[in-house]
């Protein structure tokens, strides 16, 4: 019989990786999504019990990353920065796809906290707009208005995005 210890310790190995990515996603910058991603899994840890019976733990884990975000973003703190380059995965051409991410990269980190946290969870994530108005504790017209700024400002940064995907506007 597996132990609801044993049971946690295999959904941080298992669930961490897709946690990591998310969390970088929404902050920029790698030590900062570990920062966010241990933070939630001590979170989810505390109600592992009940999380586990119920079979929504990735969801509420992610959830509890959202919020602590936002919370991170009414405080104060002085910028940090961390350069560091994004593990490149393989894929078609690994040239092509670097060259990719490291512009994505780039254009993510010129956008607010705000708008950089909704096009994650709307466009990375797949998340409604209701979901992710929920998930960040915002109306939906903040959801909507954020995202139109965001696609805006990312256009005027990084017009590269939109050829890479066969958007010849």
């Amino acid at each position: 019989m597996v132990s609801t210890a044993d049971e946690f310790d295999s959904f941080v190995r298992t669930r961490t990786p897709a946690l990591l990515r998310s969390a970088y996603l929404l902050t920029g910058d790698q030590h900062l999504a570990e920062d966010l991603v241990q933070s939630a899994l001590a979170r989810t840890h505390r109600s592992w019990k009940k999380l586990h019976e119920v079979g929504n733990a990735e969801a509420y884990t992610r959830k509890i990353m959202y919020h602590l975000q936002v919370s991170w973003w009414r405080k104060r703190r002085i910028a940090e920065s961390m350069p560091g380059d994004l593990p490149d995965r393989g894929g078609e051409d690994g040239t092509t796809a670097t060259t990719l991410k490291i512009t994505l990269r780039q254009a993510l980190l010129k956008l607010t906290d705000k708008q950089r946290a909704v096009l994650v969870l709307r466009f990375f994530e797949d998340h409604t707009e209701s979901e992710t108005a929920e998930l960040l504790g915002v109306t939906l017209g903040t959801v909507k208005s954020q995202t139109s700024k965001a696609l805006a400002r990312l256009r005027t940064v990084a017009p590269e995005l939109a050829l890479a995907n066969g958007d010849a506007r």
